[in-house]
This record gives C-alpha cells, structure tokens and sequence, in this order.
C-alpha cells in the first residue's frame, strides 16, 4: 500500500484523501483546526448556523463528475434545490437618497434575455450569442483545460484546440471588462456580466475575456443550494473519504514536510524525495508520519516558505514577490429578527463608480473601498434549519485589499475596530439600498471575520480569501501546477495551485493530483478504474 498523508482537512484535502483511499492509498489527512472544511467551515449560535465561506453551487457538473469518480451521484449525497429567481441587484442610491429599481435575474435562459431586453432594447439578441461563446468556452476549458496536468503538451494540439486558437487567443488576451462593454451599454447589465471575476480573485479589468464563461454558469445553467449549505457538502465528502479508509485527525498541525536528497542528478527532474510529515496534536506531542506520497492540499505560500526545506522549494519566497493577490474580505454573520421580504437567497450590492471601487481593491493604493460592491447571502429563505422560526439569516462579503494586518473578527462586536467599523458600514448600506431600514435594530447575532483570521487560521498568503487571482499570467498551464518541481512525491490541492479558486476547481485539483500519481496524461476529465469506482 502506497502511504499516503494529505495536509489540510479543506475541500480539496477531503476530496483528494477520498480520491486517494478509494484508489488504494493507506491515506491520513492531518488538519490543524478542531474541524474539516477549511474555508468552507461553519458556526453555531443561539439557533442559527453558517456557512463561513462558499456560498454559490456553480459547475454542477464538476460535482457529479467528482461523485461518480466515488461510485456515487450528487443525487445520492446531496439534496439540490434551484433557486429562483437565481439573485438580484441592487444599485447605488442617488444624491438625494431616491434607490434605483432593483433587477432580479430570473432562473432560466429565456427569461434572463426578457430582463436584459426590458433594460436594454436589442440587449436580448447579444446576450444569446454572448451565452452561447461562453458555453462554447465552459466545453473547451472542462475538456482541455481544467483537467489537464498539463504534463503533455500534446494535449493541447488536438484539432478542436488548433481550430479554436484564433478566438481563444483573442479570449485570453483580451479584458472581461472591454468585452463586454462592446456588447452592452446599461450599467447594470455590463456589472452582471462583469462581477464574476470577484468570484475568481481578480478585477474585471484584469480578469481575461475568456472568463465570460463564468456568465453561462449563472445565467444559463442557473445557481442551486445545498441543503445544508456547503457545510454538508463538507460533510458528505469527509463521509466518503472515511468510507473508502482515509484516516481524517483535526488538531494536527504540521510543522515539517521531511525530505531526503536522492542523489539523483538527473537533468530536470526532482533531485530529493518525501520521507515523512511532522506534526503536533493538541496535547504538544510531536508525532512523524512516514510517506510515500505527500499532498499538501494547506496554503502553497506556507507549504513551501515554512513546511519545506530551501532545497526542496520549488515556489520560494522570491517567486511569491511576482504574484498578485486576489483579495482580502470581511465577513459578517448576522443573526436577525423577523423577515426580510426584499432579499433572496442571494443579493448583489453594486456601486456606480464601478473602476473606482476595484482600484481600491486591486490598484498600486489600496484603500477600503467606500462604499463598497457587496455580496449577501440570506439562505433562510431556502433552508428553514439555519435559523430559529421568525429569524433571518446573512452572511455578508465585503471585498477589501488582501493583507493579514489588517485586523481580525470577532462575536457581537468584539473584533478589531477597523474590522467592525467595515461590518457597521455594510450593515448600514445593505439596510438603506435595499430598503430594510430597520435592519440594525433587529440583528440578535453578529460576528465577524477578518484577513488577520485567515491568516492565522489558514495560513492564507496575505490573508486573502481566496489565493493568488486569476490574472492570464496565472490561469491555466500558467498556474502554479499540482506537483513539486524539485520533490518527487510530493503534490499540491486546492485554491491556490491548478485550476484556481472556488470548490469545483478544488474538486478538480484533486482529481489533477490523482491523475499525476497515475501518470495520467489526458486533459479531460478521468475515468474510475475498474473495481475500484464508477466507470463512466
């Protein structure tokens, strides 16, 4: 058996760990908070329960492949539910406090081209053709793009690839934000179409035009909701990877990827091997894992600047001065009386001075913005089980600039001032742009989460949400990819290597680092091995 230990208990380090023990690994992960789930954790207060990170069910297919791959469905392990409408909009208020008529995007395709047309005469026509280069892009990229190791570059010259070169050339080095300013005028309409990029860690005006993609899963497929919440899709993961012989311990945290020098001077390949995983449980007893496989699925920055040796470092520090940071957040959890008949399950705050807000977040000066383009999550008005009856739960995203100085959360008021100062402002906007203007006097539970918190509690490299942005220098084959340069046996899951940020790439890197340990070469999707899953 090939001894396997996967460092991090978050979605990729579950969903790699299942991967892994269900292909035959003697697999143990080690995570150092008291729980899995990393970002996609949970809190419990006073009746209600959130979701402390994703929110959004996009790319359902990523999850059904991924299930399949575990002999199972995401029917079986998942109670799904469409949202409708899919979200709505909220725009910035006027001088004199009058508020624009909010849009709300409707669940399926034909009704989201009447809402774009009732906005923008002739807006209908585009948005199909506008949809369908974003499907035709979402079938390149699973096909040849997000799967691929990147390991044969064969498997890039395929003739649908060479076909499709000229438009992908001019999708990738092209602007989200000029792409679609060509095609549509109404500023709501350019902010729906361009917002996705926050999703990916970057600006619109950063993010490549090939991530018009985006559009299709929102718009085209429509969004969806765990019952739950991302928490039992945690869950059911950690559920599978104990089922097939993962052996899951929280209150690890490791301290040390131990490595020996092969004496192997092979030209371009790894010169050392891993050896072992160091670590402490809770008690301070230090423990060392022997291995024939590490996937360090933890923070790539902390896993090669502080888990790795100098030698063994394929992604030094030197090499991190280079990258762009997606950004920082705060988090706000609020815990409220009585309804809030004007907000779905989710919200959009956008503000008009729409470069300003991301040049506050992404530019040479970063600043707070002021006010802020906001997202709002309300899921009690899908899942009763969140809330006590006659309450409402929110869970508030307030972009920011990346940095893990900038101060940590805290229950009822109690976290950093500037961090509670950021949740006040976005309180108080979220009750005057949506009409909910006795919001404040009815929150019964408050807490907040800052970029110092996700430093500390996930090692986020300059406590960012989310990793290193999206930009085309760190997209695709350009991304810092699943396995050491300089470490043989030695893998990496999750946001922040391939294919990028947000569950279903972490579902997808750790099918990345399955297919590497397999010497699988293929760019799409794999397939599981005769009697050991599913066989598609």
């Amino acid at each position: 058996m090939t001894r396997t230990v996967v460092i991090g208990g978050g979605v990729a380090g579950l969903a790699t760990a299942a991967l892994l023990a269900r292909e035959g690994h003697e697999v143990e992960l080690l995570e150092r908070l008291d729980r899995v789930g990393g970002r996609a954790g949970s809190l419990e207060r006073d009746g209600f329960r959130f979701d402390t990170g994703p929110s959004w069910y996009l790319m359902p297919r990523v999850f059904d492949h991924f299930f399949e791959l575990l002999g199972t469905s995401s029917a079986e392990q998942l109670d799904l539910r469409d949202l409708s409408p899919a979200y709505r909009v909220f725009g910035e208020p006027f001088a004199n406090l009058s508020r624009p008529e909010p849009v709300t995007v409707p669940r399926g395709g034909a009704r989201v081209r009447d809402t774009f047309e009732r906005l923008e005469p002739g807006a209908a026509k585009r948005l199909e053709k506008y949809l369908a280069s974003a499907n035709h892009a979402t079938e390149m990229a699973e096909r040849y793009f997000l799967y691929n190791p990147f390991t044969d570059l064969r498997s890039l010259l395929g003739r649908d690839v060479l076909g499709a070169l000229p438009r992908l050339a001019g999708l990738l080095t092209g602007k989200l934000d000029s792409f679609v300013a060509r095609r549509f005028q109404h500023p709501i309409l350019r902010q729906i179409l361009g917002y996705p990029a926050v999703f990916l860690g970057t600006s619109p005006s950063a993010a490549p035009a090939m991530y018009h993609l985006m559009s299709a899963l929102d718009l085209d497929e429509g969004v969806q909701y765990p019952m739950g919440g991302f928490w039992e899709l945690v869950q059911r993961i950690e559920a599978l990877a104990i089922d097939a012989g993962a052996v899951v311990r929280t209150g690890a945290e490791v301290q040390q990827i131990t490595t020996r020098d092969t004496g192997s001077r092979r030209r371009g390949g790894p010169r050392r091997t891993v050896e072992a995983v160091r670590w402490q449980d809770s008690g301070g007893e230090w423990h060392d894992s022997p291995a024939d496989v590490v996937v360090s699925a933890a923070d790539l920055h902390h896993t090669e600047t502080r888990l790795l040796d100098e030698p063994s470092r394929s992604y030094p520090e030197a090499w991190w001065r280079r990258r762009v940071s997606g950004p920082g957040a705060v988090l706000v959890m609020l815990g409220v009386r009585g309804g809030l008949p004007n907000l779905p399950h989710h919200t959009l705050l956008f503000t008009r001075d729409w470069a300003q807000n991301f040049d506050a977040i992404f530019g040479a000066d970063p600043a707070i913005p002021d006010p802020a383009s906001v997202y709002v999550c309300k899921p009690s008005a899908t899942d009763p089980d969140v809330a006590p009856a006659g309450h409402e739960n929110l869970f508030i995203l307030v972009p920011i600039p990346p940095g893990e100085d900038i101060g940590e959360g805290g229950p009822d008021g109690s976290g950093d001032p500037l961090i509670e100062r950021i949740a006040d402002a976005a309180i108080d906007q979220l009750a005057q742009w949506t009409a909910s203007d006795d919001l404040r006097d009815r929150i019964v539970v408050r807490h907040t989460i800052g970029p110092t918190d996700f430093a500390r509690d996930y090692h986020a490299w300059r406590g960012g949400m989310l990793g290193p942005a999206h930009t085309l220098r760190q997209s695709a084959m350009f991304r810092a990819q699943n396995a050491s340069k300089n470490v043989a046996g030695l893998y990496y899951a999750g946001a922040t290597t391939a294919p990028g940020v947000g569950v279903p790439m972490c579902l997808i890197s750790a099918e990345l680092v399955l297919k590497r340990i397999r010497g699988d070469h293929s760019p799409g999707p794999t397939t599981a091995r005769a009697g050991v899953g599913s066989v598609r």
